[in-house]
């Protein structure tokens, strides 16, 4: 049937309320098998966990990432912002863990809340069972999904040693955060009411408010985070994403956001337009080269790079592992010459050379178009340290 929410028109079947073969994964992980706290029935609402994807075997980076479906803390958007995310993330070598998280028809917070932090605290504690790495768990979350991923981001339970619950002897504080056209005030005018009154209720105490209003939350311990936005989107302003943005500049976490001009909220991977599909693009990138889907160790490396022994005055030099879950280097070639620092040089081991020429800084163009130059069959074993490389490149 179509349903109407306040996060926009949706396809919602009816059975999508409730765990079953609508949700396409394997069957539903009690993330408290015993019951939640604070539950208040004993019903399909009142039982949070998750759907396992796993990547597969031959393509499995190790990364795992808990993914919060939308929906105005009212329904799961479960479809287009969970599974089809899922299936997305496997392709990249990613496993996933769609959440099912309790709701404001039932549940204030802190329920949501504690639902997410327990997600990722289950899955790191069984990591080894899972084939990820218990460094590279994430939390992924769309519209008011994105407000509870940002909530994981900035609020964290600690790991205790001594718990009899092994999922308890491990933190909630994922390894990174990626928010999708995410709620993230519960006070400025920009948020979005509806998922301010499932959450908080009608009239919230204010400092409960600011306590999950994300943007105020932010701390030079909030993980590494990639956010994307439309300016188009009316159910929940831009504004959202550039007041978490600005918050995490400010405490000098590392972040990349994305904003298109163009497309409505609630467009999951977008699918239907060439421009705004690349977002997931662009996250893969982001992923790969912030070393979050591999163990990565980086290395410095610098050199001359000239062509028919003439050094080349304008042009780009890039590393690419053989290993599609390894970073890019990139560095700037001038006068021949180029450096790149450990934090952003290339992962160990081989790695294939290509350079683009640029033309030249010349009053007048000496070459009409970026130009990649041959560098085939040059592949270099990049060492630990400083590593000295030089090319000299034929026409």
């Amino acid at each position: 049937m179509l349903s109407r929410c306040g996060m926009g028109w949706l396809l919602v079947c009816a059975v999508a309320m409730t765990a079953g073969p609508v949700w396409a994964a394997d069957e539903l992980q009690p993330l408290w098998p015993n019951g939640a706290p604070g539950k208040v029935g004993d019903e399909a609402a009142d039982k949070p966990g998750f759907w396992a994807y796993p990547a597969a075997k031959e393509n499995n980076s190790g990364t795992a990432i808990v993914v919060c479906p939308g929906g105005g803390y009212g329904i799961h958007a479960v479809d287009h912002e969970g599974t089809q995310i899922a299936r997305w993330l496997n392709s990249i070598g990613v496993s996933a863990y769609v959440l099912k998280y309790r709701l404001g028809t039932r549940y204030k917070h802190p329920a949501p809340m504690q639902d997410v932090q327990r997600a990722i605290q289950h899955v790191r504690a069984n990591a080894e069972t899972l084939g990820v790495s218990p460094k590279r768990i994430g939390v992924m979350g769309f519209s008011a999904g994105g407000h509870l991923a940002s909530t994981c981001a900035t609020h964290f339970v600690d790991a205790k040693a001594d718990a009899a619950d092994p999922v308890e002897r491990v933190s909630s504080r994922p390894d990174f955060a990626v928010l999708c056209y995410a709620v993230i005030t519960m006070t400025e005018p920009f948020g979005h009411g509806g998922s301010k009154r499932n959450l908080l209720g009608d009239n919230p105490d204010p400092e409960l408010a600011k306590f999950v209003s994300s943007e105020l939350q932010v701390t030079p311990q909030t993980p590494p985070t990639f956010l994307f936005h439309t300016t188009e989107d009316t159910s929940v302003p831009v504004e959202n994403a550039l007041a978490f943005f600005a918050a995490c500049r400010k405490h000098k976490v590392p972040v990349e956001m994305h904003i298109y001009q163009f497309g409505p909220h609630g467009v999951g991977l977008a699918p239907a337009d060439p421009a705004l599909s690349t977002w997931k693009d662009r996250l893969h990138d982001w992923l790969r080269n912030s070393n979050l889907l591999a163990d990565v160790t980086r290395a410095a490396v610098k050199g001359k790079i000239t062509l028919n022994g003439e050094p080349l005055k304008w042009a780009q030099v890039r590393f690419r592992s053989t290993s599609p879950f390894q970073p890019v280097a990139f560095a700037m070639i001038r006068n021949g010459a180029y450096n790149i620092d450990a934090a952003h040089g290339p992962a160990l081991g081989i790695n294939n050379i290509e350079v683009i020429g640029m033309g030249d800084v010349a009053p007048w163009p000496t070459v009409a178009d970026s130009v990649e130059l041959n560098t085939r069959g040059i592949v270099v074993d990049i060492k630990s340290g400083v590593n000295t490389l030089d090319f000299d490149l034929k026409k």
